[in-house]
């Protein structure tokens, strides 16, 4: 169910909407949570209700790990809880790796061995890569002590909310827990339904008026039935590069502009990357909290700026190979994090020697990059 569908705008999204503040006017707060967390549920399973199962039980192995952590005695062995953390972390990414990458693993596997194996791919569950993102960064800050006052409800509707469920932004506890528990989100607010409704508006042009119109002359490029001239191929590449951005900015402005109608603040995913003028610019407009989770989860522990230039440099390519591999089981992902890891050693050595760029030249060589990346 797609938030530009009719389905969402017209039904699920009013009736889920009215409930909501409905009993929280008659003081059923609780009884608010849990319908939002069965309305969220039913729309994810409105795909495929098949995969229902696998976010239950990820929810709820989740919070006891987490409640486990979080509440670890004072005198307790803290190697023992790093243990506990990891095989939950483990635990997390062997089921993404299942689902998302098993494919993709023994097909390359017996590619280097010589083995004809053959598997069929396995049905990808929907918004597997983001409910586990999320829930990974729940059990480190449980491991950190800071989430053992929540209860399962809770600690349900963080993970479940639709407006962030399907394609992010990705969110920490932190950010919406306390929202839902604020007795200012519990009642409608007319300024923040004027700007949800904005919001979610402009969403859906971009993504109606302006990706789709922009898909139709990308799929034409690539769809590889006829040759392309010069004016053809860029048309393409540009294409594609602009319904991407409208594409999924548009979602998370409408997801935004959702999650607002309910009083809760989602953290802005976008903030106009096309006019960056350097490649850790771009990353600090696109995809920002894809880019903070991958900072402190990945970059930061194996070992950030903080071992030497060569072993940064490095540690900026591992990341964004991984980073790549994370938006798809393909090797063309893994080739375009690797691209773009390259880019930001590049854009550190050329600061390193203290060397500048016109900005104007600097936002077309940024552009040019990701446009052919």
């Amino acid at each position: 169910m797609v938030f530009s569908s009719w389905p969402f705008i017209f039904v699920f999204l009013p009736v889920t909407l009215l409930v909501y503040f409905q009993l929280n006017r008659a003081r059923r707060t609780v009884l608010g949570k849990a319908w939002l967390v069965l309305a969220s549920l039913f729309f994810y399973a409105y795909w495929n209700w098949v995969h229902l199962p696998l976010i239950l039980v990820s929810i709820g192995l989740n919070f006891l790990l987490g409640r486990r952590l979080a509440r670890w005695p004072a005198g307790g062995d803290l190697r023992h809880k790093r243990r506990w953390l990891i095989a939950g972390i483990a635990a997390n990414l062997l089921a993404l790796a299942y689902y998302k990458y098993i494919h993709f693993i023994t097909e390359n596997l017996a590619w280097a061995w010589g083995l004809p194996v053959q598997m069929d791919p396995v049905v990808l569950p929907l918004a597997i890569s983001f409910f586990t993102f999320t829930q990974i960064v729940y059990l480190v800050d449980s491991y950190r002590g800071e989430t053992g006052h929540y209860d399962l409800l809770n600690y349900a509707l963080f993970v479940t909310f639709f407006p962030h469920l399907i394609a992010g932004p990705i969110v920490q506890h932190s950010q919406i827990m306390p929202q839902f528990n604020s007795r200012w989100t519990w009642l409608p607010r007319e300024s923040n339904l004027v700007k949800g409704l904005l919001l979610f508006g402009l969403g859906l042009f971009k993504k109606v008026a302006i990706a789709d119109v922009f898909a139709v002359w990308a799929d034409a490029g690539f769809d590889g039935t006829g040759p392309l001239d010069l004016v053809g191929a860029w048309v393409a590449s540009l294409s594609y590069t602009f319904q991407l951005y409208f594409d999924f900015s548009g979602y998370c402005d409408m997801a935004m502009g959702v999650a607002l109608l309910f009083n809760i603040w989602l953290p802005v995913n976008f903030n106009s990357p096309y006019r960056a003028t350097s490649i850790q610019d771009f990353w600090r407009r696109w995809h920002i909290t894809l880019s903070h989770f991958l900072r402190d989860h990945l970059y930061i522990p194996l070992g950030g700026n903080r071992a030497g230039r060569w072993r940064t440099h490095l540690n900026l390519v591992i990341t964004f190979a991984l980073g790549g591999l994370w938006h798809g089981a393909s090797w063309m992902f893994v080739i375009w994090g690797l691209l773009h890891g390259l880019a930001l050693v590049v854009h550190r050595l050329w600061g390193g020697l203290g060397w500048r760029m016109p900005r104007a030249l600097a936002w077309g060589l940024t552009f040019l990059f990701v446009n052919v990346a």
